[in-house]
């Protein structure tokens, strides 16, 4: 059932205060009726409400400063303001100061109901659809599904006035934090219990929370099944409707869609990479020997130049067996990612391998005069992997992060158990960032925004992440620096 509209009462005449809440309860709504101002503010400071009615000749607080007040608190809030028939052009000032309407004393019962009834719908619709605009503008300008699931998460805040929105989405055997707005006090794991409640249901469910906090959840639905929740956490005086139900599964389809689309541009994408790798590595192999060729005719002429003495053209052949070693480790890169090597795992100290690859790109640390903090958990412990492979990882990872910073910039790398299957490493630099469109293609094969890159370290990187049977995620904000975060099974 849906609770009654609520509405706040401000008249400092008592007579017509009493009138008012007889006529306005007789409607159905629930009325708050008062003739202090500040009491009313009070009231405004601790519970949401559908509409206001104030008049506008109080002291000593009038209509229009108490309309402001009220929206200091409660921006979207409906005020209509009460008025005789000789103050009509006062009236009309309130309106261009934000009141949404007048009435006219004396009441006329259905001109009070109809602006009121006008007031609270035009107030909900206009928000909802302002909101789903912008949330459905986000999903057709092909954002990354991160920030369609932030767009979603924030219109749901707003629309529902709720404290905080989070969507969960399900990876491997766990619900994960994917998107969230709002503050509260409740930790993000205890929400998750609604979300796993909304999936198994299929359906909205409401459960109550700690302060009198209600938790409401709907599932995120793909091709029928549930991948994840919305979950919202409303305060103990905000009582939720089935308006605001009908609305939370609205802003659940949106986010189903984001992610039903994301998940069928990587599949075909993936299709089209695998495809784009075994080409690639067809023809590497058939340079490999022109290559060696041409290796070993620049060692050739390079010692004819110098038995000659002739400078130049040893510079020149220089610069041709550079040209050539930068072929071969292209054709080295692209054979790693269409004919990957089978996995070799022995248990391998992740600390220690991260400690080796710091060292060898110390000299560019140096250069660069960047500061290095190190967060090596200890107790970590060791990874049934292939430490040459992850060697590749890590290294791509240090470079790509030195290269995206000024001199004095900070590199930090992180170790921690993430859990007791699980270890987590974390490299993060104070760099350029990256934006939502280039994050999106990181690991699309040959995409580069080097002058001489190959496009292929991340997408390498991925690769081997995932035969490991981890997970490779970058959150970045241009500006402010990136951060790769490695997930490895210890088993």
């Amino acid at each position: 059932m849906n609770r009654p509209r609520s509405v706040l009462v401000v008249d400092d005449d008592a007579h017509i205060l009493e009138v008012l809440e007889m006529r306005l309860t007789s409607m159905g709504f629930a009325v708050t009726a008062t003739v202090d101002a500040e009491a009313a503010l009070a009231a405004l400071g601790t519970r949401g409400f559908d509409a206001a009615l104030f008049d506008l000749r109080m002291d000593p607080i009038d209509g229009i400063a108490l309309t402001r007040a009220a929206h200091a608190r409660q921006p979207r809030l409906p005020v209509l303001i009460m008025t005789a028939h000789g103050t009509i052009e006062n009236a009309v000032e309130a309106i261009k100061e934000g009141a949404f309407d007048f009435l006219t004393k004396p009441f006329v019962t259905e001109e009070l109901r109809g602006k009121l009834a006008r007031a609270v719908a035009d107030r909900r619709w206009a928000r909802d659809r302002n909101l789903l605009r912008t949330v459905g503008e986000t999903l057709a300008s092909a954002a990354s599904m991160d920030r369609v699931l932030s767009a979603v998460a924030e219109g749901t805040m707003e629309a529902t006035e709720t404290e905080r929105t989070v969507v969960f989405l399900r990876e491997s055997d766990r619900l994960v934090p994917k998107a969230s707005a709002g503050t509260s006090s409740t930790p993000l794991d205890r929400l998750a219990p609604a979300a796993e409640a909304a999936i198994a249901r299929r359906g909205s469910v409401t459960m109550g929370g700690a302060e009198g906090r209600a938790t409401l959840a709907v599932p995120l639905m793909v091709a029928g099944t549930p991948e994840g929740a919305l979950v919202v956490e409303n305060p103990s005086h905000v009582v939720a409707t089935d308006d605001d139900l009908d609305l939370l599964r609205v802003f659940a389809s949106q986010g189903a869609v984001a992610l039903g689309n994301a998940r069928e541009l990587s599949r075909l994408r993936s299709g089209a990479l695998a495809a784009l790798g075994r080409v690639a590595s067809q023809v590497a192999h058939e340079l490999n020997n022109p290559l060696g060729g041409l290796a070993l005719y620049a060692r050739l002429l390079e010692d004819r130049f110098k038995t000659a003495g002739d400078e130049e053209g040893v510079q020149l052949t220089h610069k041709v067996g550079r040209a050539v070693k930068h072929l071969a480790d292209l054709v080295t890169d692209i054979t790693a990612y269409g004919r990957p090597p089978e996995l070799k795992r022995e248990p391998t100290s992740l600390n220690a391998l991260i400690e080796e690859c710091l060292s060898l790109v110390q000299d560019r640390v140096v250069d660069k005069e960047i500061r290095v903090v190190s967060k090596l958990a200890p107790d970590v412990g060791t990874v049934l992997a292939d430490a040459r492979e992850l060697k590749k990882v890590l290294l791509n990872l240090f470079v790509n992060a030195l290269e995206a910073m000024e001199p004095h910039g900070t590199l930090t790398i992180r170790t921690q158990r993430a859990d007791e299957r699980t270890i987590e490493a974390s490299v993060e630099d104070t760099g350029c960032g990256i934006d939502d469109e280039t994050r999106a293609r990181m690991f699309d094969l040959f995409f580069t925004t080097k002058a001489n890159g190959t496009g292929l370290g991340m997408p390498i990187a991925r690769s081997v992440v995932d035969r490991h049977g981890g997970r490779l995620d970058i959150d970045s904000e241009p500006g402010v620096g990136t951060r790769v975060r490695i997930e490895l099974p210890r088993q």
